[in-house]
């Protein structure tokens, strides 16, 4: 019988259930604990990717779940806790001979026993199994090998951001300079992205794109998600639906209009003036040689098929409840209890029911914002766009 779940696969770790910081910018309240218990009881989400499970004691919490029968692993992959399936992953940096910059990965593992066999091999790689996305000393290819070879899926991260990605730094052109296009199993397009933008580079094509919320605090997770048709809830599942094997697939993804994204728009790193305007080495504000060059201009530079024509689920732009101005943790509170998880306030309540619960002019807010209609200034150099109330 078929599904259609909603899925989140990029959340970070803060800390360990001992305390100890795993990404040392994410929440200390992040353990995988807190997020498991979140994203069942709070968002909703049935599958959620968690990218530090290669760290040791991350690891450690695992089994403890297990062993206390609070969560338990799926033989077609995955770990199920409660309502929501969780599936391990690790985030890595990789900055070779073939890199013009370092770009980070997205690496998923289907067993908690090939988690472990992996955290050992990077272990040999990294200067600290402990932390988060930490550079490996190792190329591209052999990296996706040795996920492959341990049954894992391998997906490039927020792939247009200026700093850390394959298209913002890594590459100057294809993928094909540092990885083997054949074991790619998805595109994470990033905050600053959508499906249209992109439709143009022939490249991608044979990729499903994912939308993931990059999660560095509880509140953050699912800011951006997607919607998947599967029969059950596992690795197994998540795989033939990356590749729509089966009738498997993702039917649609709900992300951030780019122009909410940090990194949206060419900024001065020196006086945070935003460039609108093509031909600038200088900024034309201060002058200095700053500019980060927004995700938009590097999609520009890389799109070498406008008319290609490729069938993909829709992109629904949305606007996480916590961005739209009015709505504070009180009144998610009172939606929460009336409503039980963020899916069913973005997806299921109807704009009669939102208002008999909250003011009318937020119920408002957030019907605009479910439709794409609501006013935005753009983003850019590493601050957020804005809704835009005037």
């Amino acid at each position: 019988m078929w599904q259609e779940i909603y899925a989140d696969l990029h959340i970070h770790i803060g800390r360990t259930y001992k305390g100890r910081a795993v990404k040392i910018t994410g929440s200390k309240n992040l353990t995988l604990t807190n997020i498991l218990e979140t994203a069942t009881s709070r968002k909703g989400l049935d599958l959620i990717g968690i990218i530090d499970c290669h760290s040791p004691e991350v690891i450690e919490e695992v089994e403890h779940l297990l062993l206390e029968q609070k969560a338990t692993e799926l033989a077609e992959g995955g770990i199920r806790y409660k309502k929501t399936t969780l599936i391990l992953g690790t985030e890595i940096e990789i900055y070779d001979a073939n890199c013009h910059g370092p770009i980070h990965v997205l690496c998923y593992i289907p067993t908690l026993t090939k988690m472990k066999q992996f955290s050992n091999w990077l272990r040999l790689h990294q200067k600290n199994i402990h932390l988060s996305t930490q550079r490996t000393r190792c190329d591209g290819h052999t990296l996706q090998q040795k996920v492959h070879e341990l049954g894992g899926l391998f997906i490039p991260a927020h792939v247009f951001t200026p700093f850390k990605s394959l298209f913002g730094r890594g590459v100057k052109s294809s993928l094909t300079e540092v990885f083997d296009p054949n074991l790619i199993d998805g595109i994470e397009l990033g905050l600053s992205s959508d499906t249209m933008m992109v439709k143009g580079i022939s490249e991608l094509a044979p990729y499903s794109f994912v939308t993931n919320s990059d999660a560095h605090s509880l509140g953050k997770l699912a800011r951006e998600y997607q919607k998947i048709q599967v029969q059950d809830v596992n690795f197994e599942e998540l795989r033939k639906a990356l590749h729509k094997m089966e009738g498997r697939q993702i039917i649609a993804n709900y992300g951030l209009n780019p122009l909410l994204g940090k990194y949206h728009e060419t900024v001065c790193a020196n006086c945070g003036e935003q460039l609108i305007e093509e031909g600038h080495s200088r900024c034309p504000h201060c002058g200095k040689e700053q500019l980060i060059k927004g995700v938009a201009k590097r999609i520009v530079e890389l799109t070498d098929n406008p008319q290609l024509e490729i069938s993909r689920p829709p992109y629904i732009h949305q606007v996480p409840l916590d961005f739209i101005p009015g709505i504070g943790a009180k009144t998610i509170e009172k939606m929460l209890d009336a409503f039980g998880t963020e899916m069913n306030i973005l997806h299921e309540a109807s704009f009669e029911e939102l208002k008999s619960v909250i003011p009318e002019k937020l119920a408002v807010l957030i019907d605009l914002s479910r439709k794409g209609q609501i006013a935005i200034t753009g983003g850019g150099g590493g601050v957020y766009g804005k809704i835009d109330m005037n």
